[in-house]
């Protein structure tokens, strides 16, 4: 009898583990059709917004920088930059930003949205990604066009369970982002060019999926198959910081979100993010943070 063909799925990629420890949210709130002349200002929110133009065109302004935006691109703002998206190139005057619109002139239909990484303060994900990021309606971006115009018929369909599978979809739509920005080239540094790296990635995989392991140099090289030396100074060079201080940064995201999520004590939170004493813990998580680890619980921070 031949054996049974695996059926499992491979240990899952580094990027699919970072994003579910970060617990990535998406969240659509506007379908509108935006007519005569108008201009929306959704900064300001410390979340990740988004827009995508529906049909018609639309211009982005930020600072004395502006880009006519066509139908199904897609702009984000990572940093949650000050940006207005209007109907023209010229500067929108202020009494115009979010204010009521007329019914003449061309529609734009428009889909605004956020994408949130959830009870986190730091994120050094972002850290390298540019302050907006322009993904145009071109052959190129065949994967994510695909994405959006499933996004844009289930909105106007409007069947039961759109806005779940709308904020699904634009979920999707911010990986297949992440991974155009390494593919092609846009980015140079940072976690997100790490973690497509064959080797730091699997070192980083490690830390992610196993912060409480008593991790040293020599361990997290053997799991990049790398000599100690190179593998500290490649690590540095893409992340930004050595693999031990990223190790306790980890450590601190995630202590973080179990600080928040869960009714475990923090003696237990110390020991699953690999402090041997519920004290040293508490001494690194204010060295680190700036604050206590119970004030995260009282809502303080």
């Amino acid at each position: 009898m031949s054996e049974s063909p695996n059926i499992y799925l491979n240990d899952p990629d580094p990027l699919s583990v970072l994003l579910k420890r970060l617990s990535l949210n998406a969240e659509v709130y506007v379908n509108g059709d935006f007519c005569g002349t108008w201009a929306v200002d959704t900064s300001g929110s410390r979340r990740i917004p988004f827009h995508l133009i529906g049909k018609g065109e639309a211009w982005l302004h930020m600072g004395d920088e502006k880009h006519k935006l066509n139908a199904r691109d897609l702009v984000i703002f990572p940093h949650d930059h000050q940006h207005i998206i209007a109907s023209s190139a010229a500067t929108p005057q202020p009494h115009l930003i979010n204010a009521p619109m007329s019914n003449n002139g061309e529609t734009t239909n428009m889909v605004c949205g956020f994408f949130e990484f959830k009870n986190t303060l730091i994120n050094p994900l972002l850290d390298a990604m540019p302050s907006v990021i322009h993904l145009p309606a071109t052959p190129s971006n065949s994967k994510a066009l695909a994405l959006i115009d499933l996004m844009i018929m289930e909105l106007s369909e409007s069947r039961a369970g759109c806005y779940t599978v709308v904020d699904q979809l634009a979920y999707l739509l911010f990986v297949e982002v992440l991974r155009v920005q390494v593919e092609s080239d846009k980015l140079q540094s940072g976690l997100l060019v790490a973690l497509f790296d064959s080797r730091i990635g699997n070192a980083l995989n490690a830390i992610h999926q196993q912060p409480e392991h008593n991790w040293n140099l020599a361990q997290l090289a053997e799991k990049a198959a790398m000599s100690r030396s190179n593998f500290a100074d490649k690590f540095s060079k893409l992340v930004g910081s050595s693999p031990m201080n990223y190790l306790i940064k980890w450590r601190m995201i995630n202590a973080r979100k179990l600080l928040i999520t869960s009714n475990l004590t923090i003696a237990q939170i110390a020991e699953q993010s690999g402090y041997e004493s519920e004290a040293a813990f508490r001494k690194a998580y204010k060295q680190h943070q700036g604050h206590a680890p119970g004030s995260v619980r009282s809502g303080a921070h």
